[in-house]
């Protein structure tokens, strides 16, 4: 920067001294010979001089001042931005295609330009707008955008299942472990508590609804019941175990029975959400797969036991990191989050 700085300052005393040595001659071809300028660039630079004075006299660089001219309007601008908002992974071609059928005209290029005066030029740019505006401004969502945050952000899976208090909302799904000899398929029913992470698991050879109302009714319900605390929602996937006919399905009359809300995750797949994913992925690096390795397992009672001893460590000695946990257990998250009948809020211990 500092070299352009004198060298403009150069150019610009060699001028002033063209200028004043051709009016001591009083010959202007004389002067341009002696410093080297041609007799038109004499009258440029003495016409410079005499409409913008010493100004007139610097380097300037070469371009359109201001925008560039053939930059597209502030209307198409918005069209481009408001397209890639709601189509973010879209190509800058395939933008400007779809907006020529709209009727506005606009080349790849320009498109890119407008990603580039906006630091949009890479899809990961366009999904973090696409879910920064959604969260300062509520804005109905489309399938497709919903499906596309949650594979660029996993804990935007996590927004529908925020739980401010114990029992508020209670996550379930199944999740196969693996197979013994002798029995088959071996199925794991999990559930959370999505306040305090509080877990239970109960291991079954099927995945039936019937496995489902066993899992709440023996182990996650009489533990809430025993810490006076109802649960009042249980979200799941859309498996067959959870899902069917309100009048006819064994686990849907039981949430009905038990007065508690059903949730399912509004999607085509079967998908639970990421607290119960995460377990799943801490069950089998920190369970499954030592025990399978160190000790022969003959049957589903035997695997439960050790299962269990997991579960009373995970859940009463174990220092969680994960959202709002700040190493404390989940028992102790659990204990905290129970709200009081007097104030209805979670009771805080020191």
């Amino acid at each position: 920067m500092t070299t352009y700085a004198n060298a403009t300052a150069k150019a610009t005393r060699r001028k002033l001294n063209l200028l004043e040595l051709a009016n001591e001659l009083e010959n202007v071809s004389k002067a341009c010979k002696i410093m080297g300028y041609s007799r038109q660039q004499f009258y440029e630079i003495r016409r410079n001089f005499q409409t913008y004075g010493a100004e007139g006299l610097l380097d300037r660089i070469p371009g359109a001042n201001g925008p560039h001219p053939n930059r597209v309007s502030e209307e198409i601008e918005k069209e481009v931005l408001e397209y890639s908002l709601h189509h973010p992974t879209h190509g800058c071609l395939k933008v400007a295609q779809q907006l020529s059928l709209k009727g506005v005209k606009v080349s790849s290029g320009g498109v890119r330009g407008v990603w580039a005066r906006n630091k949009l030029v890479t899809k990961h740019q366009r999904l973090l707008r696409l879910e920064e505006h959604h969260r300062d401004k509520i804005i109905p969502l489309s399938e497709n955008q919903i499906r596309l945050l949650e594979k660029f952000d996993p804990e935007y899976r996590e927004r529908h299942i925020q739980a401010d208090s114990t029992g508020e909302l209670v996550s379930m799904d199944t999740f196969m472990v693996g197979s013994l000899k002798g029995v088959g398929r071996v199925y794991l029913q999990t559930v959370i508590d999505c306040h305090s992470r509080f877990a239970w698991g109960r291991l079954f050879n099927t995945k039936i609804p019937v496995t489902a109302v066993q899992t709440l009714n023996n182990d996650v319900l009489p533990f809430f019941e025993e810490h006076n605390v109802k649960v009042q929602t249980v979200l799941t996937d859309n498996g067959r175990e959870y899902c069917g006919r309100e009048d006819q399905h064994p686990f849907e009359l039981f949430l009905q029975l038990e007065d508690i809300e059903h949730r399912t995750t509004k999607v085509r797949r079967p998908q639970s959400n990421g607290y119960v994913e995460r377990l799943h992925r801490t069950l089998l690096d920190e369970h499954f797969r030592i025990a399978g390795r160190t000790k022969f397992y003959e049957s589903i009672e035997e695997m439960q036991i050790d299962l269990e001893i997991f579960f009373e460590e995970y859940n009463y000695k174990r220092a969680h990191q994960g959202r709002n946990m700040n190493g404390r257990t989940p028992f102790q998250v659990f204990v905290e989050g129970i709200k009081t009948e007097e104030n209805d809020e979670p009771i805080l211990e020191n």
